[in-house]
């Protein structure tokens, strides 16, 4: 079995009798022993649970009675709840925690008989873009172990990349899913805010996180939103739109669309120039098979990283308050007082990227700097959200690349926290109007290392984001 078999093939093979639940979880773990202590991706594997529900699954489908995901590998990243498993965020502050129930969307996966493998490293509490800040230490890039995989989901990207699973479950707070994707050459998915339930996330910044899937295909994406998409009591922010069959019919759309690119994108200096010419050769063959691609003009650009990052720390310094050494995780020694044990198991607990959020989101919350910071980015969020609707009006989607540049070496930017948020330039617009956004692969550098192409789309449309970017991969 190829080790970058897409579900849909499995199914294919499963129903033609050329394979079995239990080989295929057995060919994954293989796989992970062989490559894991190398590219650091899982940091817990469920082998003896994924091969007893391998089991059961190919019972399942003999009588006929197995869900949509049966025998779907799948590897969760170390933010996703899964009751009686550990559950750190990559972070010493929660050493030792193991989760007392099962976040919405992983539940969904289950129900439909999907077979999760293992939790995920990641950068520590999803904050970062290279999965250097995870206290478990780094993960490699498949296609080149000195270079990083993205962040913050890169571990489950690299599983995807690698052929450890079928696919992974990530979060995207500004781009942590797609960049991962962009990097190691697959699928990256972020759905409308409110698509999927959030109930098990542990959040980072509550109106920006979302959850979603890295695949190997547009339509193994589709299909894992179609199952963990929906409302659910849980989760007050979760939408009750109805959810479209989201992995059906995709492709066969013949109509022409109208494309929208920021012509300061990719003007910018900052932006690669293999990266530049793929997204260009990219633009003129969706002209030569009909569509309509223009330049737009996007004043507000320059504003967009420092509104997400105004805004993300501002609600990451509220929801990490909750991690203060008194009731579960990590705990300090040898304090003398409250005030103490809070201090030294907050500064032993938390990595340094996780601290620096704290510190400049407890900083623009504070009540002199409130209204100069907090109050003025949500303005400027609801002024972006205004400028990308009345695009959307006239265009049908938004593209660009995902990343401005290929996968940089491990710890080429881990001193200079600017240049490692500028690699979010491309995908934070969709985090903060809250729109779904996908990075498909876009070809590879003259070194082999992947490219992404991001498609942007209108709020609850993955539908027709999905059906584009279907038809895009084989243009």
């Amino acid at each position: 079995m190829e080790s970058t078999t897409s579900f849909e093939q499995f199914s294919t093979n499963i129903q033609n009798g050329d394979a079995t639940c239990i080989a295929t979880v057995n060919h994954f773990l293989n796989r992970i022993e062989e490559l894991n202590p190398t590219l650091n991706v899982f940091l817990e594997i469920y082998a003896d649970e994924a091969k007893d529900r391998a089991e059961e699954i190919d019972k399942k489908i003999k009588d006929g009675t197995a869900g949509k995901l049966a025998g779907m590998v799948i590897g969760i990243k170390d933010v996703l709840a899964y009751r009686d498993h550990g559950l750190q965020a990559s972070s010493k502050i929660l050493n030792g925690f193991k989760s007392q129930f099962t976040a919405t969307a992983i539940q969904r996966l289950l129900n439909e008989d999907a077979i999760i493998i293992g939790r995920q490293n990641c950068d520590e509490f999803a904050m970062g873009s290279s999965n250097e800040n995870s206290a478990f230490g780094v993960t490699r890039n498949f296609a080149d172990t000195e270079r990083v995989p993205g962040g913050s989901s890169g571990a489950s990207a690299v599983a995807v990349q690698s052929g450890m699973c079928h696919a992974s479950i990530g979060s995207d707070t500004g781009g942590s899913v797609r960049q991962p994707a962009a990097f190691c050459g697959v699928v990256g998915l972020k759905p409308s805010y409110g698509r999927i339930s959030r109930w098990g996330l542990a959040a980072y910044a509550s109106s920006f996180d979302c959850i979603g899937p890295i695949t190997n295909t547009v339509k193994d994406a589709a299909l894992l939103l179609e199952v963990m998409a929906g409302a659910d009591n849980f989760d007050s922010t979760v939408s009750t739109k109805k959810v479209e069959k989201y992995s059906e019919n995709l492709g066969d759309d013949t109509a022409n669309f109208r494309i929208g690119y920021f012509k300061e994108a990719l003007e910018s200096k900052g932006l690669n120039t293999e990266v530049k010419a793929k997204t260009l050769e990219k633009i003129e063959t969706l002209k030569s098979a009909g569509h309509t691609v223009e330049a737009v003009d996007f004043p507000l650009l320059k504003y967009l990283l420092p509104t997400y990052y105004i805004l993300t720390t501002a609600e990451a310094s509220s929801n990490l308050s909750r991690y203060d050494g008194v009731r579960y995780g990590y705990r300090a020694e040898g304090v003398k007082s409250l005030e103490q044990l809070y201090k030294k198991s907050r500064s032993d607990g938390f990595g340094d990227e996780v601290k620096r959020r704290i510190m400049v989101g407890t900083f623009v919350l504070s009540a002199d700097y409130y209204d100069a910071y907090y109050t003025k980015a949500q303005r400027v969020r609801q002024l972006i959200k205004n400028a990308t609707d009345e695009l959307l009006e006239e265009y049908d989607f938004i593209i660009s690349p995902t990343t401005p540049s290929t996968a940089f070496k491990i710890g080429d930017k881990a001193k200079d926290p600017i240049q490692m948020y500028l690699a979010d330039i491309y995908t934070v617009q969709a985090n903060v109007i809250g729109y779904p956004a996908i990075s498909i692969p876009n070809g590879t550098n003259k070194n082999g290392l992947p490219i992404g192409f991001q498609i942007l789309g209108k709020e609850f449309e993955e539908y027709k984001l999905l059906k584009f970017a279907e038809i895009l991969n084989k243009v």
